[in-house]
């Protein structure tokens, strides 16, 4: 297994990305101004973007694992690694998604807790409802870590 962080064609990997954020403008707000790492094992299994949000504040504003591989393990492998590669360098690492029993759980059990959360952020941003789990996405709940 190796991460890699990739500086260009970061669109190459847009069909993941849309796995994790479905509206390909939204992606176009942080694709170049984040970082962006992908998982290989033997093929690129989970990739993600982060930005820096100020204040001290790391954000992942994507991050997506190949159907066929979720739940083994490399959503959780890419976030330890962003952990330990930007301790020292930010006190929080941040996540913004929305009130899903999908996503909340496997941010808690990465060790992210309930920070805050914007009212109707799916609503007013994206063009279309966005359902995750059967259940609308209203509102972004963030999450936040301590590095």
């Amino acid at each position: 297994m190796e991460i890699i962080e990739i500086k260009e064609n970061k669109k190459h990997f847009l069909p993941l990305l849309l796995l994790a954020d479905e509206q390909e403008d939204m992606i176009d707000r942080y694709i170049d101004r984040g970082t962006m790492y992908v998982l290989d094992d033997h093929g690129v299994k989970c990739a993600c973007i982060v930005t820096d949000e100020g204040n001290g504040i790391l954000e992942i504003k994507n991050i997506a694992t190949e159907p066929e591989y979720q739940g083994k393990g490399y959503g959780k492998a890419l976030i330890v690694f962003v952990a330990a590669k930007y301790k020292g360098k930010y006190s929080i690492l941040q996540v913004g998604t929305g009130d899903s029993p999908l996503t909340i759980p496997f941010y808690e059990k990465c060790g992210f807790v309930r920070s805050h959360s914007i009212k109707n952020f799916f609503v007013d941003h994206y063009d279309h409802p966005i359902f995750e789990d059967g259940v609308q996405l209203v509102d972004m709940i963030y999450l936040q870590k301590k590095l």
